[in-house]
């Protein structure tokens, strides 16, 4: 069996990785000449940390990371809400009882060394994939620089991917109005590494530590996006001030972003799958984009393995699909309200009332926010932690 995995970012590179690993050939073509640049998601949770185990991911990752254990929601100089990730000793994070963060750029690091080191082949760059053909007995890839072959594709190069496999072509992605700005920078804080949601009047402030003595700031835009790194860093700076009650001076720089919505129908049909940005997309406002594309992946790969012995499609793919689509559109939804909770309000009042949106019970959020909600979260949260 050879499959042809389109797209090698962290999910393709992932998912390429743990083929190579289980003995399976397969060979991944890449639109983008080099890695792509900028430190985007920043947050590994527990549940891909379980997953991606055995790949030999997780412990490079761990090498590298911070290990973010607490979390806080303020109002002001109030503290309404605190989340420790290790005081929750089952489910998700049983494992795994904290955020692994690290800039993107180190997590794809990680997932290509783990690759190679599974033996699996360099992508190949610079092809540009035109469309995807089931042909019934094998799969059809046209590309810029001639047709491709194999035995299953799996789709993985995001959502600059959807068109070209009707497989995702035809989902709805819903926009959403609002805009973030965002930039890494020194930290002048003395909160360590833990995690803080600002909840104010004029919108979200999320303050994440990173390596290095980093910290990442991401603000609820009302003005939408300028094109102008230096409006972007003026407008984060104002956001620290009034927001945090911080200087914001480090920040000389940043940019601006949106978000959508999109859950394909499908993830799975014939001998065409798709993975990663190219099947669901949230908002990263909680942070699971990315960690839900690295458990497609994970659990894919043993599935392609049986495939690849017995010859056929093997019929828990189906069982596969239904459990990944469930795992994005709860994130989705997760992700929806947070969105619509940072929103810029405009009283104090508003902002306790939709504060009620983060506020649920600590232990509760500690599990939304590892991802124990996925069905492929390795423990259930009902199960006692007797280890």
């Amino acid at each position: 069996m050879r499959v042809v995995i389109i797209g090698a970012g962290p999910v393709g590179m992932l998912l390429g990785g743990e083929l190579a690993r289980l003995g399976v050939e397969h060979i991944t073509l890449e639109a983008r000449e080099a890695p792509g640049a900028g430190s985007r998601a920043i947050g590994i949770h527990s549940a891909a940390l379980t997953a991606m185990s055995a790949s030999g991911v997780t412990d490079r990752i761990l090498s590298a990371c911070l290990q973010v254990r607490e979390g806080q929601a303020r109002v002001g100089a109030a503290t309404v809400t605190t989340i420790r990730f290790d005081a929750v000793r089952a489910g998700s994070l049983a494992s795994f009882p904290f955020v692994a963060t690290l800039p993107q750029a180190a997590t794809e690091s990680a997932i290509t060394a783990a690759a190679a080191s599974n033996g699996a082949p360099a992508p190949e760059r610079g092809v540009q994939v035109l469309d995807v053909i089931d042909e019934g007995a094998t799969c059809r890839v046209i590309t810029d620089s001639g047709d491709v072959h194999g035995d299953a594709v799996v789709i993985a190069a995001g959502s600059r991917s959807r068109h070209i496999s009707s497989l995702i072509r035809d989902g709805r992605r819903r926009a959403y109005p609002d805009r973030y700005v965002m930039a890494d920078v020194p930290d002048d804080t003395d909160e360590g590494p833990r995690a803080i949601v600002h909840l104010h009047p004029d919108g979200v402030l999320e303050s994440f530590p990173l390596p290095g003595g980093l910290r990442r700031y991401v603000a609820w835009h009302r003005a939408g996006s300028t094109n102008d790194a230096t409006d972007d860093a003026t407008a984060l700076r104002d956001a620290v001030s009034r927001r945090a009650g911080s200087s914001g001076d480090t920040i000389t720089t940043a940019s601006n972003f949106g978000v959508g919505r999109f859950v394909a129908r499908r993830m799975a049909r014939g001998r065409v799958l798709a993975i990663g940005d190219a099947a669901h997309e949230v908002s990263p406002i909680g942070g699971q984009g990315l960690n839900l594309g690295l458990i497609d992946a994970a659990t894919l790969a043993p599935l392609l393995r049986e495939w690849d012995i017995t010859g056929e499609p093997p019929a828990a793919l189906a069982a596969w699909e239904r459990r990944r689509r469930s795992a994005a559109t709860t994130a989705a939804r997760i992700a929806a309200l947070n969105t619509v909770a940072g929103r810029g309000h405009g009283s104090v009042g508003a902002v306790t009332r939709l504060a009620g949106i983060r506020l649920a019970p600590a232990r509760l959020l500690a599990h939304a926010y590892g991802m124990g909600f996925d069905p492929d979260a390795q423990e259930s949260p009902l199960t006692p932690q007797t280890r």
